[in-house]
């Protein structure tokens, strides 16, 4: 018997055979990236496994009406994924993490995306890239920055939830235990990273440097940094490790809730005006809402709260992960097309998010994910991940 439009936990449910329908422009998307022919039988493997992740959790987020579990599980494992084969990469190209000045300004490095922000102001008034790294490709300034925006036109803040390759570890550390040790974060902690940014924005601008990289980032951890030469800069690395493990490890796995994302990420408050433009949006329809605050307590990043009763909508920080639509036992939440009636034909608005969503997690993650097996692949075959 089908179990289309039943009303459970979560978003009603597609037929199987719909869902292989609708599963062929991302069967064929993510097989363009990962699929490309290799003289490398390990490559070839990770490619099929990651295709086959790709396609096959999209199908189970459509036949079980789950959204965040299965997306979950994607983006937590590109995001552990992904320092496997950056970290690699670096020893095989610099034989260190620790670079010099002269390796920095060597422009070689990969854009990442959390120094957009501080890039705008240096780069209209004095006309300066203050990030060391390649203009041109797929990872260099402009092409990141292009798919950054392709991502914000088309999904809002869900960056955050569907294309941040950082994302997945404060994701994984928040779901580790069953309850939250720390029940209670005043809200007003929301507001946090619009002060950060600001700050990063300003130092940057003021210093022509890219603050947050030098001094906030978590994930310089696992991603390349200055070589610990002088007590600034081992300062800089002592702050580096604490953020890490405050932020991303510790406050997570005590909260439950995406700390580094929801309560200091500059990038993701710099999303957040985005969820005012783009047409899609999480609506909760007050005639079937119970009002048990379960979707309050499930948020990850605090976007939920009694006001949201009152409008309908979660707040501008609402990363679009579908949590509380998974946890709601009255299908009173639901994706939503902006100017449409709520609650007519939830599953269309969720399919039509969907779509830009799952292509931007497999245009950014599964090559990373592909490179990952790859890499751990060669451990297991050669003894060893480098070339």
């Amino acid at each position: 018997m089908s179990t289309e439009g039943q009303v459970m936990a979560g978003s009603p449910r597609i037929a199987w055979w719909k869902a292989l329908l609708l599963i062929v422009p991302i069967a064929a998307w993510a097989g363009l990236i990962t699929l490309q022919p290799a003289d490398e039988l390990a490559w070839s493997i990770g490619g099929w496994i990651s295709w086959l992740l790709f396609v096959g959790l999209f199908f189970l987020i459509l036949v079980t009406g789950r959204t965040n579990r299965y997306r979950s599980i994607l983006f937590i494992l590109i995001a552990v994924l992904m320092p496997v084969n950056f970290i690699a990469g670096m020893l095989e190209r610099y034989g260190t993490m620790a670079l010099s000045q002269a390796d920095f300004l060597d422009a070689g490095a990969a854009f990442c995306p959390l120094a957009l922000p501080m890039l705008i102001v240096p780069a209209a008034f004095t006309r300066t890239v203050i990030f060391p790294s390649v203009l041109l490709g797929t990872t260099g300034i402009i092409g990141m920055s292009a798919m950054l925006l392709a991502s914000s036109l088309a999904t809002g803040r869900g960056w955050c939830s569907w294309g941040c390759f950082y994302g997945g570890w404060d994701e994984l550390f928040s779901r580790l235990l069953s309850k939250p040790v720390i029940r209670r974060i005043d809200p007003r902690w929301v507001w946090l990273p619009f002060g950060v940014l600001l700050a990063v924005v300003l130092t940057s601008a003021f210093t022509l440097s890219v603050t947050y990289c030098a001094w906030l980032c978590p994930f310089k951890v696992f991603t390349e940094f200055a070589a610990p030469t002088s007590p600034l800069v081992i300062v800089q690395t002592v702050l580096f490790v604490l953020a890490f493990i405050g932020l991303v490890v510790v406050l997570p796995l005590l909260t439950k809730k995406r700390v580094q994302c929801a309560l200091f990420c500059p990038l993701g408050a710099l999303q957040s005006f985005w969820n005012k433009v783009n047409i899609f949006e999480i609506r909760i329809d007050r005639g079937r809402c119970g009002e048990c605050n379960r979707c309050i307590r499930e948020c990850p990043t605090l976007s939920l709260s009694d006001q949201s009763f009152r409008t309908g909508t979660p707040s501008i920080t609402c990363t679009r992960c579908g949590k509380c639509i998974d946890a709601c036992s009255k299908g009173a939440i639901a994706f939503h097309v902006k100017g449409t009636r709520v609650g007519v034909k939830p599953n269309v608005a969720r399919v039509l998010f969907l779509y830009p969503s799952w292509i931007l997690m497999a245009t950014l993650g599964a090559g990373i994910v592909q490179a990952g097996l790859w890499r751990i692949l060669r451990l297991v075959t050669t003894g060893s991940v480098l070339r």
